[in-house]
């Protein structure tokens, strides 16, 4: 499951200074180079020239990027390059030098501050991650006969997991998936996303059909939300399923955006009966009715969450997912691998829309032929 980490990793370098990350590698060598530059520059002109001020900015830029006690030690070089003669480095007056001593002091402070925010930094983004690796464990790439990949962006930067959620699990008689989205997003979703995700995995084994996998998944929010006064809890969810012993894919939608059917270079949204979200007591309503879809060697199916098609670009236009897949494998004379597609489709909407401001799930899956399936059922 790529879940963009590569992009997170260049925006924290390239945002370091506004999100406290730690600094790129880079940040290291100005305060050396520009303290050379000086003597060098000082060396080859004129005594009258006096470059001390500009010493005063190299601990400030040591504490950007180093612990405190390496800024310590280039304070130390800045002093004693300002007290020999030899280099002639200016002629700071006492009050020059102790207003440098001054700010080194400073630095060292500051550096330490850095180290030590960086360091509840780090210590805090571990445990988001153990917490999201938790809730929603990394896609593998096989499961039984269907190949796996997709993508998932959280809406809040700085948050691993969000509202949206999705499993792929082998099953007694066949692969099933689940892609959803809860009520709201960010770290206040994480809850409800644990607790379908852990009641989607039990259902996986005992259930007989998707459609009693949905009714479990149903029974879990509403007896979460009944002991809870004035809270509403409801997810949409669609509900893949490919059996070991025929060449189709069964679907069930509870309110979800529908998944794509794509073979060849063509994209059709598949016609699945849209039930009622998860959450309402569906039970109790008329239950989710699924749609069987037979399959061709070489179809991929394509789910996703609304952050998808609800993302909109400066006009206010909804992404046009259909038409711009369509145009991305007709634009490609190679069949695009799953990894790839997914990938391709997020780079397309951040370049339609700039930005999403939901939370945004994409998987491929590929399946293979019914002869390849692994009988023995993952009880992970």
């Amino acid at each position: 499951m790529i879940r963009a980490e590569a992009r997170r990793r260049e925006a924290d370098q390239r945002d370091w200074l506004l999100r406290g990350t730690p600094p790129p590698p880079w940040v290291r060598w100005p305060p050396p180079l520009l303290l050379l530059a000086i003597t060098f520059v000082q060396l080859v002109t004129p005594r009258t020239l006096d470059l001390s001020f500009l010493v005063a900015a190299v601990p400030p830029l040591a504490a950007l990027s180093y612990g405190p006690a390496l800024t310590a030690l280039v304070g130390a070089v800045v002093l004693a390059l300002l007290s020999l003669p030899v280099f002639e480095l200016g002629h700071p007056g006492n009050s020059d030098q102790l207003t440098i001593s001054f700010i080194a002091l400073l630095s060292v402070l500051f550096a330490w501050v850095r180290s030590r925010r960086e360091a509840q930094l780090v210590t805090v983004r571990t445990v988001a991650e153990a917490a999201q690796l938790a809730v929603l464990p990394p896609l593998q790439e096989h499961v039984g006969r269907v190949r796996c990949a997709g993508l998932y962006e959280a809406a809040q930067h700085e948050t691993l997991v969000g509202g949206d959620f999705f499993d792929v699990r082998r099953g007694p008689g066949g692969v099933r998936a689940l892609i959803g989205d809860v009520q709201g997003h960010g770290l206040a979703a994480v809850g409800t996303v644990a607790a379908l995700l852990g009641a989607f995995r039990e259902a996986v084994l005992d259930r007989a059909d998707l459609e009693g996998v949905a009714g479990q998944l149903d029974r879990r929010l509403v007896v979460d939300s009944a002991d809870q006064e004035h809270t509403e809890l409801f997810a949409t969810a669609v509900l893949l399923e490919f059996p070991d012993d025929a060449s189709v894919v069964r679907i069930v939608s509870c309110g979800h955006p529908q998944p794509l059917l794509l073979r060849g270079t063509e994209v059709t949204e598949l016609d699945v009966p849209s039930g009622a979200p998860l959450g309402l007591g569906i039970a109790g309503l008329a239950p989710p009715e699924g749609l069987t879809v037979p399959l061709l060697d070489g179809d991929l199916l394509f789910g996703l969450t609304d952050g998808v098609c609800e993302a909109r670009d400066a006009t206010g236009t909804f992404y046009p997912l259909v038409e711009r897949l369509t145009a991305m494998l007709k634009a490609d004379a190679a069949p695009e691998d799953p990894e790839g597609l997914a990938e391709r489709v997020w780079a397309d909407v951040l370049d339609y829309a700039g930005r999403v401001r939901d939370d945004v799930t994409l998987m491929v899956f590929a399946p293979g032929p019914v002869d390849k399936a692994d009988p023995e059922p993952d009880r992970s």
